[in-house]
């Protein structure tokens, strides 16, 4: 069964079922992006929405949509799939100034939709494959307008988001029912950046938000993005000629039940896969082909994540440092003919050789703080997708 005709039964019978026991959910006093209180933003991340028209997606029991028109005088639009779900939400709402509430599928509707102002959506664009939702919310939103979307970053088990756009099974949870299989798209933050990129919305930020207890596993991602203008002004550059003064490479960590993968210089040192960045590469492919070209492992640059830039200066020059981690590899690794680095070996992380090369040594600790190693200062700025230390780096600046 195709995944979004999987989400729709599963959504029917919960929706069913919460209609058996009468239950809905009291409209909140401040609007919350997970299910537990007291983490992360309120309702101000979707901007002044006072007498705009903002868009609910995936609407459930409509409680939230009426906290936006009662408590910020929005005009609230919810589309609702599941019939149950609807029903839910105008036995109880039905008649609340300023919100209205739509069956039906989100893309479907916003084909005929006047554009609004705002939109969100609190755990529920993972049911929808991102390839149909992402280009509707954009045709269906006006320039500039807010889209804020909660979803699922780690679940119940502690699994991860996954590195590739496919959905995977993922339960939800019934009181006194067996749980609901579904089909959900849990991804990497880059992965959503990516996508968002894609189809016309710039991202401003993206937050993960835990669970105030430290023992639960559930971690939830809260992705503010903004659609762009369809026609962006375009502004002439010059060019002039530049002076040498800096220095750009990527390193890659690559991480297996092993340990960490790394080489022998040929000048002694030790070190992670990588090298300068080419002219009009991305760091992104900049790491696969220095990947390929030293180790004989084969990747794509969807499945790389980018950590961050390190600077340091090296005998007046500035050295720009980013950080890779590859989530997914082919091939084993292998000396190369011609390649400067070889010897290819694997360590665990407990275990690390001394002589480690300086750049790879701070890509490590930017990466794992809790690494023991030693190096020389850089200043590392996190990206906004990828892995950020929780406490300041020892040893960066």
């Amino acid at each position: 069964m195709p995944a979004e005709e999987t989400n729709t039964r599963a959504w029917q019978i919960y929706g069913r079922s919460q209609l058996a026991r009468a239950y809905t959910p009291p409209v909140p006093d401040q609007l919350s992006w997970t299910s537990w209180e007291g983490v992360g933003p309120g309702a101000e991340v979707l901007g002044d929405i006072a007498g705009r028209r903002v868009l609910d997606i995936g609407s459930g029991a409509g409680h939230h949509a009426v906290h936006l028109a009662r408590a910020h005088g929005a005009r609230v639009t919810g589309i609702e799939l599941s019939p149950t779900q609807h029903e839910r939400t105008v036995s109880t709402h039905t008649g609340h100034d300023g919100v209205e509430f739509v069956q039906g599928d989100v893309a479907d509707y916003l084909a005929g939709a006047e554009p609004f102002h705002a939109a969100y959506a609190i755990g529920t664009l993972a049911f929808i494959d991102p390839h149909r939702s992402l280009p509707a919310l954009r045709d269906s939103l006006r320039p500039g307008a807010p889209l804020i979307l909660s979803l699922l970053h780690t679940d119940l088990h502690g699994r991860g988001p996954s590195t590739e756009v496919a959905p995977r099974e993922q339960m939800i949870l019934l009181r006194d029912d067996p749980p609901l299989p579904t089909q959900m798209w849990v991804l990497a933050p880059h992965l959503w950046e990516e996508l968002l990129t894609e189809y016309g919305f710039r991202v401003e930020a993206i937050d993960v938000l835990k669970h105030p207890d430290e023992n639960a596993s559930v971690i939830q991602q809260l992705i503010r993005a903004r659609r762009l203008p369809a026609r962006p002004v375009r502004v002439s550059s010059r060019p002039r000629p530049p002076v040498a003064h800096a220095a750009v490479g990527v390193g890659a960590i690559i991480v297996s039940e092993q340990g960490l993968l790394l080489g022998r210089h040929h000048r002694g040192t030790i070190e992670l896969p990588g090298g300068t960045v080419e002219t009009g590469e991305s760091f992104e492919a900049a790491a696969v082909r220095e990947l390929g070209e030293e180790t004989g492992l084969t990747a794509r640059s969807e499945d790389v994540q980018l950590l961050g830039t390190l600077l340091d200066h090296v005998e007046g020059v500035l050295r720009v440092t980013v950080g890779a981690l590859v989530h997914v590899w082919q091939g084993q690794p292998a000396t190369q003919p011609n390649e400067s680095i070889g010897e290819w070996a694997w360590y665990p992380l407990d275990q690390l050789p001394d002589g480690l090369f300086v750049c790879s040594a701070q890509i490590l600790t930017a990466w794992r703080p809790d690494l023991n190693i030693d190096h020389t200062p850089a200043h590392f700025t996190p990206f906004a997708h990828g892995s950020q230390p929780s406490e300041p780096v020892d040893g960066l600046l």
